[in-house]
């Protein structure tokens, strides 16, 4: 098993973190992980992306040119990084942050509308949480059992307590995610 995954967005939308909360997911299933940030100096409102790779044998480089998952969270990411899905791969996009809606017919898109989906439950900050239970849905690449592990050891002791908060999330990821037809 080997996943190559990019997770692109604006800065403040828990691009870097979810990222990271995968990685450590890995490493609690002893798998092989890269962690590889990018972001412009204003991280906050400006771009940021993250590869991601779990593997059962040793990653060569964390350097992509393709990827087998795309998480995309915003019209300029869409864009720069919907070409480097490879053929037969996934894109999920966040409804609220893209106008122009994934065109390839040659890879799987789907929708979250995981804002949306926030702020109905009042918690905006667990919109990262759950873009993370979606794709989780659609690749269970990790368990949910290790993912919370990896969120605990991410986050400070002090908000420990809302993991449970954020497990939630995760559910719900999971259950709104939805597959785009392309008209072929």
């Amino acid at each position: 098993m080997k996943q190559e995954i990019i997770i692109a967005g604006f800065g403040g939308q828990g691009v870097l973190s979810m990222g990271k909360i995968l990685a450590y997911s890995g490493l609690m299933e002893n798998k092989e992980v890269s962690w590889f940030p990018s972001y412009g100096p204003e991280q906050r409102g400006g771009t940021a992306n993250v590869t991601v790779i779990l593997s059962d044998e040793r990653i060569s480089s964390p350097v992509l040119n393709e990827f087998d998952v795309a998480i995309i969270l915003n019209q300029p990411s869409l864009e720069k990084f919907e070409p480097k899905v490879k053929p037969g791969g996934i894109l999920i996009y966040d409804g609220y942050g893209i106008a122009n809606p994934p065109k390839r017919k040659d890879i799987r898109a789907f929708r979250i509308d995981a804002m949306d989906a926030a702020v109905q439950e009042g918690n905006e900050k667990a919109f990262n949480m759950i873009v993370l239970g979606g794709l989780l849905k659609l690749v269970p690449m990790v368990t949910l059992e290790s993912v919370m592990l990896g969120l605990k050891k991410s986050l400070p002791e002090r908000h420990h307590k809302l993991l449970p908060m954020n497990e939630k999330a995760i559910l719900k990821g999971m259950e709104i995610i939805q597959e785009v037809k392309n008209e072929k």
